[in-house]
């Protein structure tokens, strides 16, 4: 369907959306749109990191030294944005549930 939208179709589109939200708006929204992609990826990140820590944790090693408890992980919304920042707290293997 986008295919067959003319040039002068999708400037009156842009004009709309500017005329609707209003410039000022837009910029912000676009930043928002950013720091949310941003958070996405890095929580994707770390979910994939978790997952190979357990798989590696799965298969233990005979002659592995005891683990160290870990310190609580903190998840950042972004970059050097430590005012959203919170604990994440790690499920206990010895509960069930």
């Amino acid at each position: 369907m986008i295919g067959n939208l003319k040039p002068l179709e999708i400037l009156l589109i842009i004009a709309v959306i500017v005329l609707l939200f209003g410039a000022k708006k837009l910029p912000e929204m676009a930043r928002s749109l950013g720091k949310s992609a941003r958070i996405l990826k890095s929580e994707a990140k770390a979910m994939k990191k978790d997952g190979e820590a357990e798989d590696a944790a799965a298969a233990p090693v005979a002659d592995q030294a005891p683990q160290q408890p870990v310190a609580p992980r903190t998840i950042q919304a972004a970059p050097g944005d430590v005012t959203s920042s919170r604990p994440v707290s790690e499920p206990n293997r010895t509960t069930q549930g």
